[in-house]
């Protein structure tokens, strides 16, 4: 037993130790031992734990204990959950606790006779409970409840403040998935635009590490080749970002151009920079949001030349079939039958190449609205489509000879023969456009017990390596001098690839430049 004259120096002492342990580090277990060791010292205890309530199971669990066997502790905290139980049902009675806690002393071990408990409490909020178990049976004096009252107080403080930097540290971990996984790359800079860290995407967009990149100024990693407007720099030096009398700024910057990457590549970006400010207004951190539009750009580059090409290709055959119209119908003119005759023929292919087109231009719109191709099935006949497209496209040509390759009893697939037809026809006419000096077009079939293949084969130009990954997409056209010669919209390919593909079949190409191109479908056979 201590002497009177050692309780308060060594009650002090403990204190200190704690506060020290409580200051120094955030590890809840080592500074719940800590407390318990002090309060069983003090109280002359020989038995001691301390149990914190959680919440979310409404359960109290044993976080430290001193004089237990661990293989006790599980049966030991069932008792105590079954005693809290019981107790909250008599609306937090204590000196019942007391009564219940001093019979769960006898059945802790031989010799324990007394339990003392004190809860722990923070800003009025019930954290848990501390309980030291003495082998002799006394009052519980005011020293004693001002020693363990001591403690609990510093316990609380200690579970108060591990609470807090959980739910921190959860937050930050949150965050920091946010910000790892994010698809947009994220950049935070400081008030002086050094760059304190980056995200996985602003790596893959840009080239540059996170270790190469941090430490740097912003303008040393981000350097733009072409840029639409001012950048982040001038930005600032024009007042950047304004802040309102509140304090607040809700001043983004948006910034778009081309990025020159750290291995010498180019892409388009946009960045959104949104300034945060400090208590007193001074600008603290600047988060960067920087998304690749290099898509989007080629998308709406693609979609602009469509416009113009889709509106050059209207006016043409508009023009010449109200041209020849107007010079059939002069009042000043006599025409002999064969003028009238040719002039027709013009109006007439003219108004085909319309129709094809506007067929097209539907098509290509449903398929966008409805991110499907709608057909009705029925036997169709492949080979007997192929020489009807035939028939009808060699009229548009001189210089080309058609020839037709299908094996004798040619099956019938299950298909949509209007839309098949409109297939066969882009592929022909593809074949016609890409061969302008002239040669062979192809038609042709081959067929299995399962399926059914039918290929287009030029003499052309051909397609290179880069480009034939791209040429089913919409608005897609080969550059090429011969391209900005050819009519065209981009959409015939990629209208080809939606009907096979919504028949349940593939299409695919084969080519090599100035060696001609194959282009080739394959669908179900039933």
């Amino acid at each position: 037993m201590l002497s009177l004259p050692d309780y308060p120096v060594r009650q002090r002492d403990f204190l200190l130790e704690i506060s020290r342990a409580i200051t120094a580090r955030l590890d809840l277990s080592e500074v719940l031992k800590r407390v318990l060791h002090a309060s069983v010292v003090m109280t002359a205890a020989r038995v001691g734990l301390i149990a914190l309530h959680n919440d979310e199971a409404g359960e109290f669990s044993i976080r430290a204990y001193t004089g237990l066997s661990p293989e006790s502790v599980p049966e030991i905290n069932q008792q105590l959950i079954e005693i809290m139980e019981s107790v909250y049902e008599r609306g937090m009675d204590y000196g019942y606790l007391n009564e219940k806690l001093a019979e769960m002393a006898v059945s802790l071990q031989d010799g324990l006779r007394q339990a003392v408990t004190m809860p722990l409490v923070f800003d009025k909020k019930p954290l848990g409970l501390l309980i030291v178990f003495r082998s002799y049976q006394a009052d519980v004096t005011r020293d004693d409840m001002q020693i363990l009252h001591s403690f609990a107080d510093q316990a609380a403080i200690a579970v108060h403040n591990a609470q807090l930097y959980e739910r921190m540290e959860q937050e930050r971990k949150r965050l920091s998935a946010i910000l790892d996984y994010s698809g947009d790359g994220v950049m935070i800079l400081d008030a002086n635009l050094e760059i304190l860290q980056i995200n996985r995407s602003f790596e893959y967009m840009t080239g540059w590490s996170s270790e190469s990149a941090v430490g740097l100024m912003q303008d040393e990693v981000v350097v733009w080749s072409k840029i639409e407007q001012d950048d982040l720099q001038d930005a600032m030096l024009s007042g950047w970002p304004r802040v309102s009398a509140d304090g607040k700024s809700s001043d983004t910057l948006y910034v778009e151009g081309d990025l020159e990457r750290r291995d010498g590549m180019t892409i388009s970006i946009g960045i959104t920079y949104a300034p945060l400010l400090d208590s007193e207004g001074n600008l603290a951190n600047i988060i960067a949001n920087v998304r690749d539009i290099t898509h989007f750009r080629r998308a709406q580059e693609m979609q602009n030349v469509f416009i113009s090409t889709v509106s050059h290709e209207l006016r043409t055959p508009v023009a010449l079939i109200k041209g020849y119209a107007s010079t059939l119908t002069r009042e000043d003119a006599q025409w002999d039958l064969n003028t009238v005759k040719g002039s027709l023929e013009v109006i007439e292919d003219e108004a085909d190449r319309l129709t094809e087109l506007i067929e097209d231009l539907l098509t290509a719109s449903k398929i966008q609205a409805e991110r499907d191709v709608n057909i009705t099935l029925a036997d169709a006949n492949l080979e007997l489509i192929a020489r009807s497209s035939v028939e009808r496209l060699q009229t548009q040509t001189a210089n080309h000879k058609f020839s037709l390759s299908f094996p004798d009893k040619f099956p019938t697939v299950p298909g949509d023969s209007r839309l098949l037809r409109q297939v066969m026809d882009n592929l022909i006419t593809n074949a016609l456009k890409y061969s302008p000096n002239g040669g062979t077009v192809t038609i042709g079939g081959r067929f299995n017990n399962e399926s059914v293949t039918v290929f287009v084969r030029d003499e052309g130009t051909g397609i290179s390596e880069k480009d034939q990954s791209r040429i089913f997409e919409r608005f897609f056209r080969v550059e090429s001098t011969l391209t900005t010669k050819t009519k065209g919209t981009g959409l015939g390919l990629y209208l080809v690839k939606a009907i096979i593909e919504a028949h349940g079949g593939t299409i695919n190409v084969k080519s090599q430049v100035g060696h001609g191109s194959t282009f080739y479908f394959t669908l179900p056979a039933d």
